[in-house]
Order: structure tokens, then sequence, then C-alpha cells
């Protein structure tokens, strides 16, 4: 309701500030001794209606745009990082590397079930407020995850608020989806130009 009213305040303040101006400037028509101060209080007040005039118009733009466009929700878009996963093939150099020479403290470990997940190892690691997931798949299955550089290896996740929107848009720009029904499922993985492997989940958003 405010963004609504935002042009017509941004009036009114220009039109009282202007008023001043003038007002002032009158006053120094008639006080000379007063130049020095009049002239610093025009300069302020044309500046104020330079940045008031500006604010409303890029104001009143961004209203009737999005009003036009019905653009009710807000973008999607990133809002966090959700985690960061590192599927482990070397157990023993990977705690090396990660608790004695890094520093990350054990936080939690669990087994996890269910489809291409049976038996997989889980522990959590942390070094301050900095969170990292070691995997460790379960031997049976290690034929399962594919070459090094599969999604299902080293990847960070991504929080967004509407996956839909951001897929299609990847998708547009010819980047090849996991999970093409993101949409539906909430996630799914793709890797960018650099190699970098990503996730986007909207789990709970």
């Amino acid at each position: 309701m405010l963004s609504l009213q935002l042009p017509q305040i941004i009036i009114v303040l220009r039109n009282n500030i202007y008023s001043i101006l003038m007002m002032k400037i009158n006053i120094s028509k008639s006080r000379k001794e007063n130049n020095i101060e009049s002239n610093l209080i025009q300069k302020y007040c044309l500046l104020a209606v330079f940045i008031l005039t500006v604010t409303g118009y890029s104001s009143a733009q961004n209203t009737n745009s999005s009003v036009a466009n019905g653009e009710d929700k807000p973008q999607a878009r990133v809002t966090g990082l959700r985690y960061i996963s590192v599927h482990v093939l070397d157990l023993e150099k990977t705690m090396k590397l990660y608790r004695e020479i890094l520093g990350f403290k054990m936080s939690e470990a669990e087994v996890l079930h269910g489809p291409g997940l049976e038996g997989m190892l889980v522990m959590k690691l942390k070094a301050n407020d900095l969170t990292i997931g070691l995997s460790v798949t379960a031997p049976e299955f290690m034929h399962t995850i594919g070459p090094i550089g599969n999604t299902n290896h080293n990847h960070f996740m991504l929080k967004v608020n509407d996956i839909g929107p951001i897929g299609d848009k990847l998708k547009e720009e010819g980047y090849e989806l996991e999970n093409e029904n993101y949409a539906r499922d909430k996630y799914t993985f793709f890797v960018g130009p650099n190699g970098e492997i990503i996730g986007l989940s909207s789990w709970g958003d």
C-alpha cells in the first residue's frame, strides 16, 4: 500500500521544498549580509529537489512496471547455501586432510537408507559456522556413483525460493539438468561453465 502512495508523497515533499527554496531566495534578496548562508541553503534545497524528483520517477516507473506485468510474487532466486557435499573415494586421506590439516571437527554421522543411498555413511564436519558433509558410499554400491565429475560426486547445494523458473531458464541457456522433474521434486543438479557441480533445492521453501 505504501509503494502505491510513494509518488504522491514525493510530489508533496518536492513542492514543500520548492516553496522553502523560493522563500529563502526572497529572504536572501532583502538581507544581503546573509548571502553566503542563503547560497548554501539554495544549493542544498536544489539538491534535495533533484534527488526526490529522480527517486520519484524511478519509484513510479518500477511500480507501474510491476503492476503492468502482474508481478505479485518475488523473483525466483538463490536464498542461501543448503550444504556442501564431498563424496569420499579415499577415507584415510580425506579424514587426514579435513580433520588434521584443515582443522574440521566431527559433528555428527548417520547411515542413509533408500534407493541409491542404501548404506551410505554421511559425516558432518564443522569449522566454526561452516559445515560440510563427507559421504562414503557402501562398497556394494560404488558402481552406482559414476565417474568422477558426475553430479553424484562433490557439489554444493543452493537454496532457491522457486526452482521452476530457474530450471526453465537454465534449460533455455542449454544447461543439462540431471533431474528433469525439478518442478515436482524441488531439486536438480547441473554442471556449471567451469566444471563446478551445482545443486538447486527448494525443499521447505
